[in-house]
């Protein structure tokens, strides 16, 4: 099949899938009145369906793309990660969905300014926006990286394509849209990935037995070592990480809170917030059994492997002669092409009217959750930013305006984002640093906040800038020149998260405590 000219059904079905999403936008547009329907739907979306559209949000293309490739150049180690989304959820429905519901506060940062003082509202917001533009660049640049693969079209193209129809449904919609877009893209994705699975293992010469057979012979199918390390992604490594991003996406993220509100009632924002988590998690084992079939694949029909490997150099390095080709592709290590496997098969060997629903299936999948960060990044602007240090009284009209000018605005930098992304390894890994990064503080503040009532501002403000250093100790030390090698951290770059949470809340209670005695 030629990539670079798809055939006119798969366009077509493309075309469809496009114009579809912005056809919801449209009809949504004429209830979107006021700010409040913008942003909570007036609380009359079911349980069910915000719980479909959860799923769709957290199964972005970093997880259609990025976890195959780690499954392939790896193991099973990132479904740790997975696996730890159901204790978080119980600590979210049992604290935060009824904290959320009691504030009726729209904006999930509004309460810690009254526990805390506006620093620390501006913070949590400063670092959700932060975390909201990796999150954006990281799947406009992954979808962009297969898309190209598949079409031929440049990643620029295709991002901007992509951008403008989200940028159109999300204003036009509002949260109504992105929820309703959400649960047709959930069943999109999932069908995309069970197609994609099938057509591996139809052309596996023993089928899936042979898939099982080559994966455990290469240790393809390990959740991680469990020694007691912390200095690399051992199975407790990624738990605590996983635990501590997903406490931090079901407690602290705006993309999640602003659901909360959409639901009729508490038990449905529960209900919703359950059915996400098990529905995700046999979705993400399945992406990474795809990782590990094609694998399989590759190793059975070394020919194509060679071939992904020449194109992967060409791609890099389009002036070199054949030989010097081969040469730089015998020297490829497998994580330099691992992300780029899924589109090289989808590219060779789905056929056409297939490619087009696959096509839609991943753009499905990065654009729930580009849409979503675009609206939860306008709403914590208008009301934290805004609406807090600029305009305070402010009619609903105005307010409406904002989330609009705002909305469009996240979501041209979330594609420069995308765009400054071009050239990484592993989107996955890119993807988690960045989040790790942002999300350590915010939690570690908010989770003082909620179960330390005799925590102070002065507290919380030498906590979190304790815990700032520490994250940025894990984060960073290993820059720092060769004479300082006793400074560096050697822990692994994800318990930047679990180490920075974890010493901003001891932290906090220990200073509330000194200060304590020493006033008493």
């Amino acid at each position: 099949m030629n990539h670079q000219s798809l055939p006119l059904v798969d366009i077509s079905l493309i075309i469809i899938y496009l114009l579809g999403m912005i056809a919801v936008g449209y009809h949504f547009s004429k209830k979107n009145q006021n700010a409040e329907q913008f942003t909570k739907a007036s609380g009359s979306i079911p349980g069910w369906a915000i719980g479909a559209s959860i799923y769709a949000t957290f199964l972005s293309s970093n997880t259609f793309l990025g976890v195959p490739g780690k499954a392939y150049a790896g193991n099973w180690n990132a479904f740790v990660f997975s696996l730890s989304m159901p204790l978080a959820a119980w600590v979210a429905s049992k604290y935060f969905i009824p904290f959320y519901r009691g504030t009726g506060e729209i904006s999930a940062y509004t309460n810690l300014e009254k526990r805390f003082g506006a620093w620390a509202r501006t913070y949590a917001v400063v670092c959700f926006l932060l975390t909201q533009l990796a999150r954006m660049g990281s799947i406009f640049f992954g979808i962009a990286l297969s898309l190209q693969a598949l079409t031929g079209y440049s990643m620029e193209i295709i991002m901007w394509v992509m951008g403008i129809c989200i940028i159109v449904y999300t204003v036009l919609g509002g949260i109504e849209a992105v929820i309703w877009t959400e649960v047709a893209q959930a069943f999109i994705k999932t069908f995309g990935a069970l197609l994609i699975l099938y057509l591996i293992i139809k052309d596996m010469p023993e089928g899936t037995q042979q898939v099982i057979e080559i994966g455990t012979t290469e240790n393809k199918f390990s959740l991680g070592s469990l020694n007691w390390d912390f200095t690399s992604s051992t199975f407790w490594v990624v738990l605590f990480y996983g635990f501590l991003i997903n406490l931090n996406n079901f407690g602290m993220d705006q993309n999640y809170i602003q659901r909360y509100h959409t639901t009729t009632s508490e038990s449905e924002a529960r209900k919703s917030l359950w059915m996400c988590v098990w529905m995700y998690i046999p979705a993400s084992l399945l992406f990474f059994i795809i990782g590990s079939s094609l694998y399989a694949y590759y190793e059975v029909h070394p020919e194509l492997l060679n071939q992904l490997k020449l194109e992967v150099v060409k791609a890099k390095f389009p002036n070199l002669s054949s030989s010097e080709l081969v040469a730089q592709a015998a020297q490829l290590k497998v994580e330099d092409y691992g992300d780029k496997v899924m589109p090289h098969f989808m590219v060779h060997k789905i056929p056409v009217g297939l490619m087009g629903l696959i096509i839609s299936a991943l753009l499905s999948a990065a654009m729930s959750t580009i849409s979503s960060g675009m609206n939860a990044s306008a709403t914590v602007f208008s009301i934290d930013i805004y609406q807090r240090y600029f305009v305070k009284e402010i009619s609903d009209k105005s307010s409406l305006r904002i989330l609009h000018t705002s909305t469009v605005i996240f979501g041209f930098l979330g594609l420069a984002s995308g765009m400054a992304m071009i050239g990484v390894k592993s989107i996955l890994d890119i993807w988690w640093q960045l989040s790790g990064l942002f999300a350590a503080g915010m939690l570690g503040l908010f989770l003082l906040g909620l179960f330390s009532k005799k925590a102070t501002n002065q507290a919380a403000i030498i906590a979190t800038l304790i815990g700032l250093v520490v994250i940025c100790w894990v984060t960073f030390s290993d820059i720092l020149p060769a004479e300082y090698d006793g400074l560096k951290s050697h822990l692994h770059k994800n318990m930047s998260i679990v180490l920075g949470t974890v010493t901003l809340f001891i932290s906090g209670v220990i200073v509330t405590k000194l200060m304590a005695k020493n006033d008493s």
